[in-house]
């Protein structure tokens, strides 16, 4: 059984950044697709970035509100995926899950669920 635990989360400035950590155990996932998606109160869960690696290319996607603020990574040694954010906004509050899927290739669908930590950014 795979489990994933997310870190990272906390309270922080409009500008400031943070760093989440999602760290895999029961199976390695060095090339599985891991997302990050998040989920602001009382709006549905929304995509947030992807990694994929295959045959040893990473491949990385985000959606566009996120787009030069955030930074997914990967340290394959860990099994761990990072979220880097930077430049934080109010409208990033949200609980942010990360999800991974062992397809390949990837076809859309996550196989796991980590169960999310929250990120507030006050203005």
């Amino acid at each position: 059984q795979v489990q994933l635990v997310e870190s990272g989360g906390g309270l922080v400035q409009a500008g400031g950044s943070l760093r989440l950590s999602c760290a895999a155990s029961g199976r390695t996932f060095s090339s599985a697709a891991v997302g990050w998606f998040r989920q602001a109160p009382g709006k549905e869960r929304t995509f947030v970035a992807r990694i994929t690696y295959i045959y040893s290319v990473g491949s990385t996607v985000y959606t566009d509100a996120v787009k030069g603020r955030f930074t997914i990574s990967r340290d394959n040694a860990k099994n761990t995926v990072y979220l880097q954010m930077n430049s934080l906004k109010p409208e990033d509050t949200a609980v942010y899950y990360c999800a991974v899927s062992f397809d390949l290739p990837f076809r859309g669908t996550y196989d796991y669920w980590g169960q999310g930590t929250q990120v507030t950014v006050s203005s």
